[in-house]
Formats: C-alpha cells, sequence, structure tokens
C-alpha cells in the first residue's frame, strides 16, 4: 500500500511551481495530496489530482485586528488536522511560507513525518520555525545562511527542483551578437513594478545603439503604460503576466534580466541562458541577493543593485557584454557544467531514496 504524503504550498509561483514538481516526481510512487490558499491556486492546473484549497491570511501587525486574523489562524489549524486525519496523510512536505504553518502545525499534533523545502540560500522563518520538529529539510547546498550549525545534519542536498519540460530544453547560445537582439525581462509570477517602470531609460538608451525586441513580464496595472513605452519608442515588444511556457521564451532570447527567486535563477542557470540578476532588496533577510551571489560565486551571472544608477550600471554592463562576447561565453560555460548531469530521471530516484530512507 503507498503511502499517503500531502505537499502543503500556497502564495506566489515561487512556492508553487517547485511543490507542482515535488508533485510530479512523486505521484507515481506515493499517493499524493496537495493544498494551496487562495493566491497560489491560480498557479495550479487541472491536471492535478487530490487538490485541497485551504485559504491562511498573514497575521496582521494591526493590533485590533489581530484577534480576528489569530482566531481564523487556529480554524486553519483546526481544518489542517481533520484533514490530515481523514485522509490519514503519513508525511507532510512544506515548501515553506506563512500558509504552510497551520499544515504543519496539525502535522505535529497529529504526529506526521514534517519534510521541509528550503530553495534559498538563506533559511526561511517558518522553515525555522519548525527545524527541530521536522525529519529533514530539501536545500541545494549545505552553506545555507542562518542555518543552525547544530542542525546541520538534518540537511539533505539535492539538485534544483525544476518542471520536467525544462529537462529537454537547451538555450542555444550563439557567440555573436547580430541584428535583432532580445531581451527576456521577468520580475516573478506577480510581475515586479520596479522592472516595469524603472527599467524603461535603460531600454530606451539601449535601443539607440542596438536593435532590440522585449519581451516583458508586466502585470495588469502596468499592461498600458509599457504598451504606451514600446509603441512611442518604436521599439519590437511583447508583454506576458505568468505563462507556463515561459521555458519557450527563454530560448528564443539572447539574455534575460530577473529578480532572484530561486526558482527563476535554477531554470535559468540550467538552460544556460545567460542572464543580469537585480535582487528585490525588501525581500525577507534579503535572501534574493544571497541567491544571486551563490550563481556570481560559480560565475553563473551577474548582479546589479536596485538603485538610482540603475539605468547607467545597466547600460554599462549590457554595452561591455555585447562588446566583449568572451565574458558571456565564460558564463555560459559555467553554467553548463552545473546543468550537464542534472537530469529528471536522476533527481526522481534520489528524491524517492530520501523519502524512503528516512
Amino acid at each position: 500500500m503507498k503511502s499517503k504524503i500531502l505537499i502543503s504550498t500556497g502564495g506566489s509561483g515561487g512556492h508553487v511551481v517547485p511543490a507542482l514538481t515535488f508533485y510530479e516526481h512523486l505521484k507515481d510512487h506515493f499517493e499524493v495530496f496537495l493544498s494551496s490558499d487562495l493566491r497560489g491556486a491560480k498557479f495550479i492546473n487541472n491536471n492535478v489530482e487530490n487538490l485541497t484549497i485551504l485559504n491562511v491570511l498573514p497575521l496582521t501587525k494591526n493590533i485590533f485586528l489581530l484577534p480576528w486574523t489569530l482566531s481564523i489562524f487556529l480554524i486553519s489549524v483546526i481544518k489542517s488536522v481533520v484533514f490530515l486525519k481523514k485522509n490519514k496523510i503519513e508525511i507532510v512536505i512544506s515548501t515553506g511560507g506563512y500558509m504552510s504553518l497551520p499544515i504543519c502545525i496539525g502535522a505535529k499534533i497529529i504526529n506526521c513525518k514534517i519534510i521541509l523545502f528550503e530553495p534559498n540560500m538563506v533559511l526561511g522563518r517558518a522553515n525555522l520555525l519548525f527545524l527541530k520538529k521536522c525529519s529533514f529539510i530539501f536545500c541545494y547546498s549545505k552553506e545555507i545562511i542562518n542555518f543552525p550549525e547544530k542542525l546541520k545534519m538534518k540537511i539533505k542536498v539535492i539538485p534544483p527542483i525544476l518542471r520536467k519540460t525544462i529537462y529537454s530544453k537547451k538555450h542555444a547560445y550563439n557567440k555573436k551578437f547580430r541584428g535583432l537582439i532580445k531581451i527576456l525581462i521577468i520580475g516573478g509570477s506577480q510581475g515586479a513594478d520596479f522592472f516595469q517602470n524603472n527599467l524603461k531609460d535603460s531600454i530606451f538608451s539601449l535601443s539607440k545603439k542596438f536593435r532590440l525586441e522585449i519581451i516583458h513580464q508586466t502585470n495588469k496595472k502596468n499592461n498600458k503604460n509599457l504598451e504606451e513605452f514600446y509603441q512611442k519608442n518604436k521599439i519590437k515588444y511583447e508583454l506576458f503576466n505568468f505563462k507556463d511556457d515561459l521555458m519557450n521564451y527563454m530560448l528564443d532570447v539572447n539574455f534575460c534580466i530577473t529578480r532572484a527567486g530561486a526558482s527563476s535563477l535554477a531554470e535559468l542557470v540550467h538552460v544556460n541562458l545567460p542572464f543580469i540578476a537585480i535582487p528585490f532588496p525588501f525581500a525577507k533577510d534579503n535572501h534574493q541577493y544571497y541567491n544571486a551571489l551563490f550563481y556570481k560565486n560559480l560565475d553563473c551571472c551577474w548582479i546589479l543593485e536596485q538603485n538610482n544608477n540603475i539605468t547607467e550600471d545597466l547600460n554599462n554592463l549590457i554595452s561591455n557584454f555585447i562588446s566583449n562576447e568572451d565574458d558571456i561565453y565564460r558564463k555560459v560555460k559555467a553554467m553548463e557544467k552545473i546543468s550537464f548531469e542534472n537530469s529528471w530521471n536522476n533527481i526522481n530516484r534520489r528524491l524517492i531514496s530520501i523519502i524512503n530512507e528516512n
């Protein structure tokens, strides 16, 4: 009889996409359930069976609303316990974030095994809260910032968790920039306001030196603004929101400008697409910077700070590596070394082995 596993996720695509990938890896070997909040549910397609929506509100700092949000949170914990017992769940895998807290608390109450997942290079606060109680935690490195030294034996290092469709894809890097230069700009599943409002000067300046096509991730509130900008300046463009087929864009551009979410960077490295990371400076514990720094130290990317000099810094960087293509070629070769041995089957076998042995 197959063991029953619940994968708990929600919130942004950065939490949900790895959860869906765990689901695909495990569904043939275990009976797998998936829980998400309402925000995360929009990233989940109809192919997922056993999906449960458990909406969780973040605890507010407003003391007048705190009793209400606490009561909602406690109800979520009770619902979690009922769900876990009713479905005889044996293992809970949490992808982190506050939306997984009720499930993990419920799992602890009824003594379910808890497995954590930390894709970032800084330990998340929800994961820190349950670190002592978990059986182990999946990470991409042993050198996780803020990770208690005495609990490092709980780390199980795995290659990045990537969508299955990515493993058959590789970016075909052409060493020469000729004619049209295609740039992909992505800011995460929620869109990045800074990318949509503060990169326009850089794009305009670059368009005076190079023939550009920009494929730009946007959200609804900035869509019209960007359309008007590109049309006014006669720059070829395409706008999109969250897409399951983002990989098709990655394979069709020269390089990418991106935030530094763990999933996005792992995908870019695996397909060998050169990228400039501009970490979101207000992310908790500055984890996006450390995600990007991990790959920069492996010579896989460039990092720029989000500041008032971003236009000049970005223009100089892009102009330099277009002129000196040895730099961009080194990045591609460094990424190829990392992605060479990572395959869906290898990672699948490792995940199954670790779960069964622990």
